[in-house]
C-alpha cells in the first residue's frame, strides 16, 4: 500500500508547463532517487509535494488522507508539512541562530513541543548526523557539509514519514559531498522513506532501491535502481546515462 500517491498533478509557471500529468507513488521504506537534466521539473514537482508551491491540478493521497495539490486549506498544509520534511540544496538556516536553536525551532514553533523536551530531541537528532559537538556554533562557523548536516537534523527531530530532499549535495565543494551521502546512506539502511533529487549517479545505483527519471516536466521510467542503471528501457534514459558516464 502506497505511504504517499500523486495523480496527474501539472504545474504551469508565467505560461510554460514544467509537470505535464505527474503520476508517482512511494511506497514506506522507499529511498527514491529522482533523477533527469536540469530543467525537467524535479524541484518543482518535490515542492508541490510539501506545497512550497502550489500545483494548477491533480490531487495527492498521503497518510489515508486525500489533498486537492490546487485547492486546501491552511490546517491540511500543516497536517503535510508535520508529516515531512524539506532538506533544501542551500540548507536555509538561521544564521543569527545556534546550530541547536535552528533544530529546536520547528519543534517548539510548529509541533508545540515543550523546550526540554524539543532540546533533548534536537540533540539527539544532532548525533545522529554527527553534530551534537556543534550545537552552540552558528552556521558561519561550519561548513557547507556541516550546515547540510544540520539541515538534515532539523529535518529528521520531527520524525517525519517522509524526507524530501531536494539536490543536497549540489552547494557543496567536492570533498564535502561523501559526509552528507554518508549521513543519507544511514538513513536508507534504517528505512526511513526519502525521495531525492540527486546529481549523484553513484547514490542512486548503490544506496536508492528505485529511480524516477525525469525530463521535459514528465517521468519517462520508473525502475528499481540496478535495473535502471544496467537496462534502461527507454532512449532517452539510455541517452541520459550515456551522457553521465562520457563526463
Amino acid at each position: 500500500m502506497s505511504l504517499l500517491e500523486v495523480v496527474d498533478l501539472r504545474k504551469s509557471i508565467d505560461g510554460t508547463e514544467i509537470l505535464k500529468g505527474i503520476d508517482l507513488s512511494i511506497i514506506k521504506g522507499d529511498v527514491a532517487a529522482v533523477l533527469g537534466p536540469s530543467g525537467a521539473g524535479k524541484t518543482t514537482l518535490l515542492k508541490c509535494l510539501n506545497y512550497l508551491e502550489k500545483a494548477d491540478s491533480g490531487y495527492m493521497k498521503f497518510e489515508g488522507e486525500t489533498f486537492g495539490m490546487n485547492r486546501i486549506t491552511r490546517e491540511q498544509i500543516a497536517f503535510v508539512r508535520r508529516k515531512t520534511a524539506f532538506v533544501f540544496q542551500n540548507y536555509n538556516l538561521f544564521l543569527n541562530k545556534t546550530v541547536l536553536a535552528n533544530v529546536t525551532l520547528g519543534l517548539t514553533a510548529g509541533l508545540k513541543m515543550k523546550k526540554d523536551a524539543a532540546v533533548k530531541t534536537a540533540m539527539e537528532a544532532l548525533d545522529r548526523v554527527g553534530m551534537a559537538d556543534r550545537a552552540d556554533s552558528y552556521p558561519n562557523q561550519l561548513s557547507g557539509g556541516q550546515q547540510q548536516r544540520v539541515a538534515i537534523a532539523r529535518g529528521l527531530a520531527s520524525d517525519p514519514e517522509i524526507i524530501f530532499f531536494d539536490e543536497p549535495t549540489s552547494a557543496l565543494d567536492p570533498e564535502l559531498i561523501g559526509e552528507v551521502l554518508a549521513v543519507i546512506k544511514k538513513l536508507a539502511d534504517e528505512g526511513r522513506t526519502m525521495i531525492v533529487v540527486t546529481h549523484e549517479m553513484d547514490f542512486a545505483k548503490n544506496v536508492s532501491n528505485r529511480v524516477i527519471f525525469m525530463d521535459e516536466g514528465r517521468i519517462i521510467e520508473e525502475a528499481v535502481s540496478e535495473k535502471f542503471f544496467a537496462n534502461p528501457k527507454e532512449q532517452r534514459s539510455r541517452d541520459f546515462i550515456n551522457s553521465i558516464i562520457a563526463k
